[in-house]
């Protein structure tokens, strides 16, 4: 929720700006207070419908366990994981011909947007159409996959959002999960107790194989487990997520 809350904050200290400038006769101060206002207004907007909640229900508490840290819970624990090593996940990767991206937070903590970057290529030049699936809230701000992933020279007509994805899911080889949990947890559809429940999410689950590139099997930012890890279609591919990705895409390389 705290992204949202600043987001909020930021769009009030440019209203007040442009209050300012109404008092000061400044236009370029109330100018410039108007775009940061509505560009916060905006963004909050796009955060609150990127979780399926309103405004009111994020500033006066939704989610009680939101934002905390807590290690796996027993349920988590007894989940059958399987995970590959970079060997493995790349002979499974060079029989495939669609793979969606799915970049998350542990993408930006990593910075591992140019390995990634160099794995595409490497996928690419093998034949295999890679795309970028990024959820509204992924990061800590819309657009924040987007900023990081053209840093990385990351085409943008290979950026989805994800309304003009998620029906491609169930024609996708290979779903590759870098460091995102929520915005891919099955029980924002599944699960009426689950706090993310009717919670837009990235049909990650649909493709043939999900590959989910973690440290460990925590949590996310809302503090639940993902039933995602312990699906039939579904393996971990663990460590940080720049080195795994330079593994693969050595690994790739030499096939």
């Amino acid at each position: 929720d705290m992204p949202v809350a600043v987001s909020l904050l930021n769009s009030y200290s440019g209203i007040a700006a442009a209050s300012t400038g109404f008092v000061l006769e400044n236009n370029m101060l109330i100018i410039a207070g108007a775009l940061v206002g509505a560009s916060g207004l905006i963004l909050t907007n796009i955060m609150c419908k990127g979780m399926n909640r309103s405004l009111m229900n994020v500033l006066l508490g939704g989610w009680e366990n939101a934002g905390t840290v807590t290690g796996p819970s027993e349920a988590a624990k007894n989940v059958q994981i399987k995970s590959v090593d970079a060997e493995e996940l790349a002979m499974l990767f060079d029989a495939a011909q669609n793979v969606i991206v799915i970049p998350g937070y542990g993408m930006a903590v990593a910075q591992a947007q140019h390995a990634i970057r160099d794995l595409s290529n490497v996928l690419e030049k093998k034949g295999v159409r890679v795309r970028f699936a990024v959820h509204p809230v992924a990061g800590r701000m819309p657009g924040h996959m987007n900023v990081l992933l053209a840093e990385a020279n990351v085409p943008y007509d290979k950026l989805y959002a994800m309304e003009d994805i998620n029906d491609d899911f169930s024609n996708t080889d290979i779903a590759l999960i870098i460091g995102a949990n929520d915005v891919v947890n099955p029980a924002a559809r599944s699960n009426p107790q689950s706090p993310i429940y009717g919670m837009p999410i990235l049909n990650a689950d649909y493709a043939k194989t999900v590959v989910i590139n973690k440290r460990s099997l925590n949590v996310g930012y809302a503090g639940i487990d993902n039933e995602l890890f312990g699906y039939p279609n579904a393996l971990m591919y663990f460590g940080d997520a720049k080195e795994a990705m330079n593994k693969l895409a050595n690994e790739l390389k030499n096939l």
